[in-house]
């Protein structure tokens, strides 16, 4: 099963981003498959790579869903 999931851009360095995943998960990842990326952005990571810049609602709504089955696997 492969998993992309989106993360907001903290800092871009040329082809490499620091992205936040929430709660606190923080990971470089390649940015070069996209255009224009830029802090704030969000974008949807898939084997280190981010593949699709995501909107900002979208992005937020999806991370909200993974908190919730994260949380409920936890009980």
């Amino acid at each position: 099963m492969c998993l992309a999931i989106p993360a907001r851009v903290l800092e871009v360095h040329g082809a490499k981003a620091k992205v936040d995943f929430g709660g606190g998960v923080t990971r470089e990842v390649n940015v070069s498959l996209l255009e224009n990326v830029k802090e704030g952005d969000y974008v949807i990571v898939h084997a280190g790579f981010a593949i699709q810049l995501l909107d900002r609602e979208e992005a937020e709504r999806t991370l909200k869903l993974w908190e919730e089955i994260l949380s409920a696997g936890e009980r």
